[in-house]
């Protein structure tokens, strides 16, 4: 009985395991802002990957034996521990299926996290740089592991997307480069005392991208020749899992994702006549793209995103949120040349000292349509991802580390995203055709996104109520192709994505999914509480929970 008094309470458990994850994972350390993984990369190759598995599975032994303890019982120390288990439980089954021995994507893999590590590190000083330059000389190892990995998945059985391969050597030719390279463009602004070393340590980092990029062309590539892009319904739903934190009725979402794209569509159809009364939404949006109000000018355009977040948020604060000051910080950026299409955001760090940042990426293009930019911007800065993962930061201390940051669910992060893009819609700033029209545009690009994740991954039936080849079976050929049609986006981003839903199974239905679950949450809360129903208070307090997966997410919305 005394060791069970003895034990610590799940937070703690959790808590533990973060400090453990970043002695083998320095760049979740570079992304929590621990200055002692700046120098360090992380080992991908098997036995490294081992011991990560390792360490899920001796926390969770250690979490069982915090439940028992008096007081594990409380509100905080439950949602902490059902949260750890669940993320945890879902790691080891995507390990023990040989998936980190196939990671290869074009955004979501070891070789985009090596690279975008060093997007987070601060440079403000000599010492920053020499921590640049350490870790860049840490590339080469890391990389090499993360090469040993896949050529193991090969012998295994285990192939890679050819789609993902092709795209990454692509990736890497540019990262490479003709003049010194993506690392070389990095460190270019270093202090000159230590312009030697980093030279240096670009020389050796960018070597390691060669060895990568004709690795991939020359042996992987032709090894995996035939292999499928899609992963069929088990792997699928090990990965639903992963994304989403629920064990998801795949058919069910399939058919939410069509009668979504049916109700925007006709809400679509009513935007688009205001604006060319004779021609279809994405008439229409090209249209705007070519004459509709824009941003001329990469620099300019970070500049007006900037000022947007900055605008929303003194309107929001006060009246739908009540915000700290720390959470009023976030930078608007541009994403590095070799990005994927899509904009994203990354966190603070856990101190703040790195603020929240958006990223756009520019895809060499000068002139951004206002319409795709509003949007987006509310998802990606505020009130989208910045304010709940900085909200999520800044009560760290209530809830716990993990819980704020390396536990969180991507459908409950997405869904809130999308949620607040609706959310804007709701407060009416939106009123605008162009932008309304923009806002459907990116609703109707998440259902388009259940639909073809879904349905391509699973090789399902296109149902006869579509538009787009009723009775066909899905192929990532036909989903590019239904994407094009029903998108105001250009077709090398359409591509781009189309790629990112081979690599990453299940993620792309968690922005529609997790929106649905925050929906529901909210309408069970206002129906709980009728006229009291308070929404700054209720926004605060659900953003104050920390991460939840899907299964978790409507019940302790609903009871807020």
């Amino acid at each position: 009985m005394s060791e069970i008094i003895n034990a610590p309470l799940p937070r703690q458990v959790a808590d533990a395991y973060v400090d453990a994850l970043v002695a083998l994972d320095p760049i979740t350390g570079t992304y929590l802002g621990v200055p002692e993984s700046a120098r360090l990369l992380p080992d991908f190759s098997p036995t490294g990957q081992q011991a990560l598995a390792e360490l899920s599975r001796a926390t969770l032994d250690r979490l069982a034996e915090a439940e028992a303890r008096p007081g594990a019982d409380s509100d905080a120390e439950r949602r902490c521990a059902r949260l750890l288990r669940e993320r945890l439980t879902a790691d080891l089954a995507i390990h023990e299926s040989g998936e980190h021995l196939r990671a290869i994507s074009n955004l979501f893999s070891p070789l985009h996290f090596v690279r975008d590590s060093f997007t987070l590190m601060p440079t403000e000083t000599a010492e920053h740089w020499a921590d640049i330059a350490a870790r860049l000389r840490a590339v080469p190892d890391s990389l090499a592991g993360y090469r040993v990995s896949l050529a193991t998945g090969l012998e295994q059985g285990l192939p890679g997307g050819p789609r993902q391969v092709s795209t990454v050597i692509e990736q890497l030719g540019q990262w490479i480069g003709t003049d010194g390279g993506w690392f070389a463009d990095f460190t270019r602004e270093g202090p000159a005392e230590l312009r030697t070393e980093l030279d240096a340590a670009v020389a050796g980092a960018t070597g390691a991208l060669v060895a990568l990029r004709d690795w991939l062309r020359d042996s992987y590539a032709p090894g995996i020749a035939g292999a499928p892009d899609v992963v069929g319904r088990d792997r699928y739903r090990r990965w639903a899992r992963q994304w989403n934190g629920a064990d998801l009725d795949l058919d069910e979402a399939y058919g939410y994702g069509w009668a979504e794209y049916h109700r925007i569509h006709a809400e679509m159809r009513t935007e688009a006549a205001k604006i060319l009364p004779d021609a279809t939404p994405w008439e229409v949006l090209h249209h705007l793209d070519e004459h509709g109000a824009a941003i001329e000018g990469a620099e300019e355009t970070r500049v007006w995103l900037q000022k947007l977040m900055d605008d929303t948020i003194a309107a929001l604060d006060g009246t739908h949120f009540e915000l700290a000051d720390r959470i009023k910080q976030v930078e608007s950026m541009l994403a590095p040349p070799g990005s994927a299409a899509a904009p994203y955001y990354t966190a603070p760090s856990i101190d703040f000292s790195r603020p929240g940042r958006t990223w756009l990426p520019t895809m060499g293009e000068t002139r951004f349509a206002v319409y795709d930019l509003v949007t987006t911007w509310y998802h990606e800065g505020v009130p989208g991802h910045h304010l709940q993962l900085a909200q999520w930061t800044h009560v760290a201390d209530q809830l716990s580390r993990y819980q704020a940051t390396v536990g969180q669910v991507s459908a409950n992060c997405e869904g809130w995203a999308l949620y607040a893009e609706r959310l804007m819609d709701e407060l009416g700033y939106l009123t605008d055709a162009e932008r309304r029209l923009g806002y459907l545009d990116a609703q109707m690009m998440r259902s388009l996104r259940v639909i073809v994740d879904i349905g391509m991954h699973l090789e399902l039936e296109i149902p006869e109520h579509s538009p787009f080849h009723p009775g066909e079976r899905w192929t990532p050929e036909l989903a590019q192709e239904f994407v094009d049609l029903h998108s105001g986006r250009p077709s090398d981003y359409v591509e781009s994505e189309l790629v990112r839903y081979l690599g990453m199974p299940g993620q792309a239905i968690g922005y529609k999914l997790g929106e649905r679950a925050w929906l529901a949450g909210r309408d069970a809360a206002r129906a709980a509480h009728g006229d009291s129903f308070d929404a700054k208070k209720w926004h605060m307090a659900a953003l104050s929970q920390g991460s939840l997966g899907l299964d978790d997410l409507v019940a302790e919305l609903a009871a807020l």
